[in-house]
C-alpha cells in the first residue's frame, strides 16, 4: 500500500521511523526487493558537497547612528550589491575584490571571494564593513566603516539560485596546452578529467522525476534546515535520460534557501579555482519519502547506473559547441581511469562522496531523532510532461 507524508510524520514523531541513506538503499533492495523494500522503509537520505557558484547570501547589518541608505558596499573588500534597500546587501560566492588581480597574472590564484567571505560569517569570525551613500534627507549618512559578525545581523539569509545539479559534465582538455576552469586545471592532450557529483548519493540522482521534491520541501543546508524554493535557474528536466529515469547530462537544479545563523563552516566553504575564480561549496541533504514502489526503486540507483558525457572544455565548451566525446558511467569515473579515445586517463572528484556519505547520516540522525519531518512540497519541480516550457541553452543573437 503507497504511504502518504502524513503516516511518515507519525511514525517520525513516534520514534518508529525506518530511515536509511541512499547508499544502504542499495543493499536492501537487492537483498529484499522493490516491494518489500518499500513496505519496510521509509525514508531515504541523500547528499552532496561541491563547489556551487551559484550561490550567496542576503545580510541586512541594522542602521548605524545616523542613518545610512548604502548606495555601494564591500566586505571584507569584496563587493556586495547594495542595490536592494537601505542597510540589505546580497554577497555572491564568486564575487571578488576590486583589486584582486585577477588573471592579469595567468592564471590568478582568486585566494579570497565572496564564498569565503559567507565562510568568515559562518565561522565566526567579524568582517570588515565599508559601505557609501550619496545622502539624502532620511538617510543623511555617506559612509560607514566597521566591524559585524554573523551574531550582530538583524537577518543572514543563504539564497542560492542554482544548487545540486541533477548530473554534470565529465571535463577533459584535447588541446596541446593545460586550461584552467570551474572544473579545476585541466592538463593538455587528455592527461586527466574531472567530474562534479555525488552520483548515487546525489538528492536528483534518487528522485530523477521531481516526485517528491519541489517548492517547501525541507532540506539539510549548509549545516541547517533550508528549503527548496523554486526550481533553480538552467532547470532543464528535458535532458534525454536513460531507460531508468537517469538524465545522460545536467538537467535539474534547486534554488535553496535557509537561515545563515544555523550553519557552520564543515558546510559552507570558500574555495578558490586556479584561473577561473572563487567560489563556494556547499552540504545538501535531502531526505526522499518512500511513498511507494517506484521511490524505492530510484532510490536503489546504482553508480553503475549514472551516465555522463566527456566534454572537451579547451574548444567545445567555451564555443557552446554541441557534442561528447563519449559516455561514461560513475562507478568507472570513480574507479580513478576512464578511457577517452582510446587513451586511458586518470579521473578526479570535484564533490567529495566521503562528506556527501557524512550529509546523509546527520540527515538520517534528525529524522530518527524526530527533529526533521518530511514536508509535503507546495508544488512539485517541473518535469518534462508538466505542460512548462522550457528554453535550452542555446547561443544568442550578438
Amino acid at each position: 500500500m503507497p504511504k502518504t507524508y502524513e503516516e511518515i510524520n507519525e511514525k517520525i514523531r513516534k520514534g518508529e521511523v525506518v530511515v536509511v541513506n541512499a547508499e544502504e538503499m542499495i543493499d536492501i533492495v537487492e537483498e529484499k526487493g522493490v516491494e518489500k523494500a518499500s513496505r519496510e522503509v521509509d525514508v531515504v537520505t541523500t547528499g552532496t558537497f561541491s563547489p556551487m557558484c551559484s550561490s550567496g547570501a542576503f545580510l541586512n547589518f541594522g542602521h548605524a547612528k545616523p542613518r545610512i541608505r548604502a548606495q555601494k558596499a564591500w566586505l571584507n573588500g569584496v563587493n556586495a550589491y547594495a542595490g536592494i534597500a537601505a542597510v540589505d546587501l546580497y554577497i555572491g560566492a564568486t564575487e571578488l575584490p576590486e583589486d584582486d588581480p585577477l588573471n592579469r597574472i595567468f592564471p590568478g590564484e582568486f585566494r579570497y571571494g565572496g564564498g569565503h567571505v559567507i565562510e568568515d560569517l559562518v565561522s565566526g569570525r567579524d568582517v570588515h564593513l565599508k559601505a557609501i551613500s550619496y545622502g539624502t534627507d532620511c538617510y543623511p549618512r555617506k559612509e560607514l566603516d566597521t566591524w559585524i559578525c554573523l551574531a550582530d545581523l538583524n537577518e543572514a539569509v543563504l539564497m542560492n539560485p542554482r544548487n545540486s545539479y541533477q548530473n554534470y559534465n565529465c571535463a577533459v582538455n584535447l588541446s596541446g596546452k593545460t586550461i584552467y576552469t570551474y572544473m579545476g586545471t585541466l592538463k593538455s592532450n587528455l592527461s586527466n578529467a574531472t567530474y562534479a557529483t555525488a552520483s548515487q548519493l546525489s538528492p536528483l540522482m534518487n528522485d530523477p522525476l521531481y516526485r517528491t521534491i519541489g517548492i517547501g520541501t525541507r532540506i539539510f543546508l549548509g549545516g541547517g534546515t533550508g528549503y527548496v524554493v523554486w526550481n533553480g535557474t538552467q532547470h532543464n528536466p528535458t535532458e534525454e535520460r536513460t531507460e531508468k529515469g537517469i538524465p545522460r547530462g545536467g538537467a535539474g537544479t534547486l534554488a535553496v534557501m535557509g537561515d545563515l545563523k544555523q550553519m557552520n563552516d564543515d558546510w559552507l566553504r570558500g574555495a578558490s579555482f586556479r584561473g577561473y575564480g572563487a567560489t563556494l561549496s556547499v552540504g545538501i541533504g535531502i531526505p526522499v519519502p518512500i511513498l511507494n514502489e517506484e521511490m524505492a526503486r530510484f532510490t536503489a540507483v546504482k553508480d553503475e547506473d549514472i551516465v555522463t558525457q566527456v566534454i572537451d572544455y579547451s574548444n567545445k565548451y567555451p564555443n557552446l559547441e554541441g557534442g561528447s566525446l563519449g559516455e561514461v558511467n560513475y562507478r568507472d569515473l570513480k574507479s580513478g581511469e576512464i578511457e577517452v579515445q582510446g587513451n586511458k586517463i586518470p579521473t578526479a572528484p570535484l564533490s567529495s562522496y566521503s562528506k556527501a556519505l557524512e550529509i546523509s547520516n546527520i540527515l538520517k540522525e534528525w529524522i530518527q531523532k524526530g527533529d526533521f519531518l518530511m514536508s509535503k512540497p507546495v508544488q512539485l519541480l517541473p518535469s518534462a510532461d508538466s505542460g512548462v516550457s522550457f528554453k535550452s541553452l542555446k547561443e544568442r543573437p550578438v
